[in-house]
């Protein structure tokens, strides 16, 4: 199973799009979303996707009752464990708010700090899809995660 994931979105509609085309294009059997969307008029664009889909709420989430209004309940805040395809997926926004805790998953997908990247510790698969929204760093990125593979991979938009 091939999941897509991204991140900080920060109302950027015409890169959500992109990132919702490229997603359906390949076809991914799920989207996480690790949070940052701002507004609830960024979730009809998501409602595009033509798979499931759920986020967590980040710290730029100021209107979380719009946010989860208008996703239906799909955002809800982090973290959150998902079973996909026989792996546990943990999706929460900043990873630093774990803490020490030991991360009893497969897939840890996380965001905040606008830089994508990828790290296998052990069984574990640390992924990070930068930001979709482009703001910060002006590259606009999001993650596909393979998870029979475990493996991953950063595409930017």
């Amino acid at each position: 199973m091939v999941i897509g994931a991204l991140s900080d979105t920060h109302d950027n509609l015409p890169l959500i799009e992109k990132a919702v085309g490229f997603f359906n294009k390949k076809k991914v059997a799920f989207v996480l979303h690790a949070g940052d969307f701002v507004s609830p008029f960024t979730i009809p664009k998501l409602k595009a996707l033509r798979c499931p889909w759920q986020g967590v709420f980040g710290n730029n989430d100021g209107e979380k009752h719009g946010l989860s209004k208008a996703s239906g309940g799909l955002i809800r805040e982090g973290p959150i464990k998902l079973a996909l395809s026989g792996r546990t997926v943990v999706l929460v926004h900043d990873k630093a708010s774990l803490g020490r805790r030991a991360i009893k998953a497969g897939v840890l997908i996380f965001g905040h700090t606008h830089e994508a990247g990828i790290e296998k510790r052990g069984n574990l698969l640390l992924v990070n899809p930068g930001e979709c929204s482009g703001w910060l760093t002006g590259k606009s990125s999001v993650a596909l995660i393979d998870l029979e593979r475990l493996s991953a991979k950063v595409f930017r938009l």
